[in-house]
């Protein structure tokens, strides 16, 4: 079901395996949106800039017109007033008019029409001949007479001027938008063929193809990064995968065992009845139950574990409650010396039942390699705590340290399992003291076997 599952998720997402890819929207691309962003900015800077540009232009070349027709009318005044005249001089090539008390007394061009009454100020626009046309206005006193000097500039020109760059700017800002688009779309495509050509190679692995490499870039740009952190994760995966084959490959091999065992007295007590006797078969029955119910619960609370579930709020744990409860437990049974003056009060913030699990694996691992003494002790610093379980065994080589945290794992002599142990006890042991923030170290013990030091982080009610 699980392997039918995984099939039927590749073909909806369009993975290797599905038949029909999903339909992707084109505007929902990087690509595409890296494109209408750009030609939005760009539509939007240039549109704006070129209203502004056109008010700027339309203005400039209006007060140019208009400081010239200024300079004329200050020019003609001066010439009235020189030849004492209320007559404007012969000159077809200008627009002049001369008015006194708001009436016309003179003009250049007969088809001037200035509106009724004149308006006021300095400046202002009419209509000559159908074109509109700028009036600057200079007053002058000739023979005792107040004058108005009118002269006109066409602003035909500068409307065409204005209209031709409106024009232009109406057809190159477009073009310069779309061009920008189609750029901004062939070089973000060009950008991101690599990270398309690294999710299609991705996509087409398979479950037994973890050992694949995605092809990394000599770019050293993000692209490269993004190729190494894939490979990395491909190496984590398939570590990850070689190790939960072991473990089940293990798992199924532990419980094999106690299944055989029991399967093999059944099958003896069915075809000798008088050959078994009954206590012995029930004893192994519930030896070799208890041993796999053991190994069940393992393999559960590893499972949790690996989720980071604790399974019940924390709490304030004294963890040298938990290491007494312990050395009463061996003296109960006999058979060893157990110290535990060495056991000082501490506490750490925690699940007490884990804690108490780590305590029980770590005191029962010392029991099934001791020879004859198991030293406890715990101390803390008001910072950190710090739990040793102690042997007298044959202790664990140097070389070997690095594995006893493994699942499963078998060592040699007298630290092989045969006393019992599933190889599952000091991997839970590791696992629920990193869950705690800790960390455990396994080191020659001063009994001359071997020493397991945890430190735990001091609880903060301490």
């Amino acid at each position: 079901m699980g392997s039918d599952t995984g099939w039927r998720a590749g073909v909806a997402d369009g993975g290797p395996h599905g038949a029909v890819a999903p339909r992707q929207r084109l505007w929902r691309s990087v690509r595409a949106r890296a494109a209408l962003g750009s030609v939005l900015a760009v539509g939007l800077f240039l549109g704006v800039g070129s209203v502004a540009f056109v008010g700027l232009f339309s203005a400039a070349l209006r007060s140019g017109v208009e400081q010239s027709a200024s300079a004329e009318a200050e020019s003609v005044s001066a010439q009235l007033v020189a030849a004492d005249a209320t007559t404007l001089p012969e000159d077809d090539g200008r627009l002049l008019v001369l008015v006194e008390d708001g009436r016309v007394v003179d003009r250049t061009d007969d088809e001037i029409e200035l509106p009724t009454p004149i308006p006021d100020g300095d400046v202002f626009v009419s209509v000559v001949d159908d074109e509109p046309v700028v009036f600057a206005s200079e007053d002058v006193d000739v023979d005792g007479r107040d004058l108005v000097v009118l002269a006109g500039r066409s602003l035909e020109e500068t409307d065409d001027a204005v209209g031709l760059v409106s024009m232009l700017l109406l057809i190159a800002v477009p073009v310069l938008v779309a061009l920008v688009g189609g750029l901004t779309w062939l070089l973000v495509g060009r950008a991101l063929a690599p990270v398309e050509r690294i999710r299609r190679e991705v996509s087409e692995l398979g479950a037994g193809e973890l050992d694949r490499r995605i092809a990394v870039p000599a770019t050293g740009d993000e692209i490269g990064r993004l190729a190494g952190t894939m490979n990395g994760m491909l190496e984590r995966l398939e570590d990850a995968q070689t190790a939960q084959r072991r473990f089940v490959s293990d798992a199924s091999h532990e419980l094999r065992s106690p299944l055989a065992v029991i399967r093999q007295y059944a099958e003896v007590a069915a075809l000798h009845p008088d050959r078994v006797d009954p206590a012995e078969l029930s004893s192994t029955v519930l030896e070799e139950g208890a041993r796999m119910q053991g190994l069940v619960e393992s393999l559960l609370l590893l499972a949790k574990l690996d989720e980071g579930a604790t399974g019940t709020a924390r709490r304030t744990v004294d963890v040298d409650d938990l290491l007494l409860t312990e050395a009463a437990r061996l003296r109960s049974a006999g058979g060893l010396r157990v110290e535990s003056a060495a056991v000082a009060a501490a506490r750490v913030d925690g699940d007490e039942v884990l804690l108490a699990r780590v305590a029980r694996n770590l005191v029962d691992n010392a029991v099934r390699h001791a020879r004859s003494v198991v030293r406890l002790g715990s101390a803390t610093d008001g910072r950190i705590v710090r739990i040793s379980v102690e042997d007298d065994g044959p202790g664990v080589p140097v070389e070997s340290r690095a594995h006893v945290f493994e699942r499963f794992v078998r060592l040699d002599e007298s630290r092989s399992r045969d006393a019992g142990g599933s190889g599952l006890g000091l991997a839970i042991v590791a696992d629920v003291v990193r869950l705690h923030g800790g960390s455990i170290e396994l080191v020659d013990s001063a009994l001359g076997g071997a020493a397991f030091i945890v430190t735990l982080p001091a609880s903060s009610a301490s």
